[in-house]
């Protein structure tokens, strides 16, 4: 099969190359989905230096982690999907191996493709779907009337976010551009605010809930802006976070998103209830993986880059 793969640790023009790879095994407990697309994250960045991996490269890594397609073949426990489905997937990231022809996925990370989406729409959704939702039912309990603050809301995950956090009974108010506030408002939020014309802590106070996806000053200002109790949850690391913690009394965490097959059944339940829709950008085809890596390397997208795979 065709795949993309990091031959070494580096720079993505560098080191990752498509070319031919052995079809992966499938295990007693495994899906083999025939890729149609798959998503590209900043995370992909992280394993291609080596920043997510210990020690040398063993062997030629396929590297992905987030996939729409076809089941292939199924492993002998996996009886609940029939070969032909539509399904979607958030794959393990210590096995990677979505920008393939085929990945062989857990059972318990797959679900059932929202039939209204396309399989590019579906590949955009799994990692920054999993990862708003977490965010905000798990890390920090949004429901009706918490006044929730989503940085970055034209982003990825931020638009992501801003939907569900809608779905959930939240006042959204968001960050953003100036040329993605109307695209955030249409998304749902109450309140859009343009971070360059509009400093945000300047303007809001008693807020609920931060859902920091940008990290840096952002983060830092944000903690102005919570009422005491509050709760800042980011997808980057806090510095000094116990003392932050203490200086402004609320509650600060960090989070890495896991994957999980019933979330994103879920998730695919609101696609069809109309109550989410992945925002999706642009597309390039596999051979040109090292395109796709890149301009998502250089940030400022609104909405997901997507690798599609011919079938």
């Amino acid at each position: 099969m065709k795949a993309a793969v990091i031959h070494q640790y580096g720079q993505v023009g560098d080191v990752v190359t498509v070319t031919e790879a052995p079809t992966p095994a499938v295990g007693p407990r495994d899906v083999l989905i025939e890729a149609r697309a798959a998503g590209v994250n900043p995370v992909d960045h992280l394993i291609v230096k080596g920043f997510l991996r210990a020690g040398e490269l063993e062997r030629p890594v396929v590297i992905g982690s987030e996939v729409a397609g076809v089941v292939a073949a199924l492993g002998a426990e996996v009886t609940d999907l029939a070969v032909g489905d539509e399904v979607f997937a958030r794959v393990d990231p210590r096995v990677g191996g979505a920008f393939a022809e085929y990945v062989a996925v857990d059972r318990s990370l797959v679900a059932a493709k929202p039939e209204a989406l396309t399989f590019a729409e579906a590949a955009s959704l799994p990692l920054v779907g999993l990862t708003a939702w977490q965010a905000l039912t798990e890390q920090a309990k949004v429901g009706p009337g918490t006044r929730v603050l989503v940085h970055g809301g034209a982003g990825g995950v931020g638009s992501v976010a801003v939907q569900l956090a809608k779905h959930l009974g939240a006042e959204v108010v968001a960050t953003a551009s100036a040329d993605g506030v109307e695209l955030v408002r249409e998304l749902g939020a109450d309140r859009v605010l343009d971070y360059r014309a509009e400093p945000f802590e300047e303007v809001l106070a008693d807020i609920d809930v931060v859902f920091d996806t940008v990290g840096g000053p952002t983060q830092d200002r944000s903690f102005r802006v919570l009422k005491p109790g509050g709760t800042l949850v980011s997808i980057v690391p806090i510095a000094d976070a116990e003392a932050k913690q203490a200086e402004w009394n609320v509650e600060a965490r960090s989070f890495m998103m896991r994957p999980h097959g019933e979330q994103l059944a879920r998730l695919a339940d609101l696609v069809a209830t109309g109550e989410l829709r992945p925002l999706l950008e642009t597309t390039y085809p596999l051979d040109a993986t090292v395109e796709a890596l890149q301009k998502v390397e250089r940030g400022g997208a609104r909405g997901k880059t997507v690798i599609t795979i011919p079938a």
